[in-house]
């Protein structure tokens, strides 16, 4: 599917057109971030869901849900609060495919304390930003630190070691939620310019990357992460992983393979 780098951008936008609304979202853990109107909440909400974010969509959205119950109408106001021993208590039972509940609440108890520390969670990542970095990633590495210190190394693979070269498919996708702000990213980190922004790669975005010619690296790393997203920012450099939710939503909602309608073979 190796087309011109013009024909790539103008199908990403009739995409973009077509699917970049509110109906398109469920199911998506992204549509639990827009039942909560205040930021602090919503960034809480964010990290919960995008941390889960991996499995069959329905026990994601399911796990999400269940979290979110112990935690409230105000999550961020309830984690100021909250009792430690109380809120391990209320997760002991809790368990989605490889996490369980002490991994939830060690995740939880560490957003705690950068709340406390900066805040909010935020304030947390912006500590660790610089004017000079080219992308996300120096400040991502920073908040992860902070966060998997805070827990004592207890939230497991919820928080992935940046440093290790993982795609951190979960954590860009938290910031794809809350820098950008569009008719489905909720935004609020407006600190953080989405040009900095990294694509998302999952295997279905690393099957793309490839079929596209964006990448030709076979391992889905955070190489190929700087590769694909590299590609992207040459047709939308203000915004290069404006297009990451929109190539999902026609195989998700039954339509045709969004592979052929980028091939100009079919439409969606």
């Amino acid at each position: 599917m190796r087309m011109p780098l013009q024909k790539h951008r103008d199908a990403m936008e009739d995409l973009y057109r077509r699917y970049n609304r509110m109906e398109y979202v469920h199911p998506d853990p992204l549509e639990f971030v827009h039942r909560y109107a205040d930021s602090p909440d919503r960034e809480v909400v964010a990290l919960v869901a995008a941390c889960l974010a991996y499995g069959r969509v329905a026990q994601i959205l399911k796990s999400v849900a269940a979290v979110l119950d112990r935690l409230g109408p105000h999550p961020a106001e309830y984690l100021r609060g909250a009792d430690q021993a109380d809120l391990r208590r209320q997760l002991a039972s809790f368990r989605h495919r490889f996490a369980s509940g002490q991994n939830l609440s060690a995740l939880l108890l560490a957003a705690r304390r950068a709340i406390l520390d900066f805040g909010s969670l935020r304030g947390c990542f912006e500590a660790g930003m610089k004017d000079s970095d080219e992308t996300v990633l120096p400040a991502l590495s920073s908040f992860v630190r902070r966060l998997r210190g805070a827990s004592g190394g207890a939230c497991g693979h919820l928080l992935p070691a940046v440093e290790k070269g993982s795609a951190c498919k979960r954590l860009n996708l938290l910031l794809r939620w809350m820098v950008r702000r569009d008719a489905v990213d909720p935004g609020g980190w407006d600190e953080v310019s989405p040009s900095r922004l990294l694509v998302p790669l999952d295997t279905h975005m690393h099957r793309l990357g490839l079929a596209m010619g964006l990448t030709r690296r076979r391992s889905a790393d955070m190489r190929t992460v700087m590769e694909v997203t590299a590609a992207f920012k040459r047709i939308s450099p203000d915004d290069p992983v404006r297009y990451d939710f929109v190539l999902t939503r026609p195989g998700i909602h039954g339509r045709r393979d969004v592979r052929a309608f980028l091939a100009g073979r079919e439409g969606l």
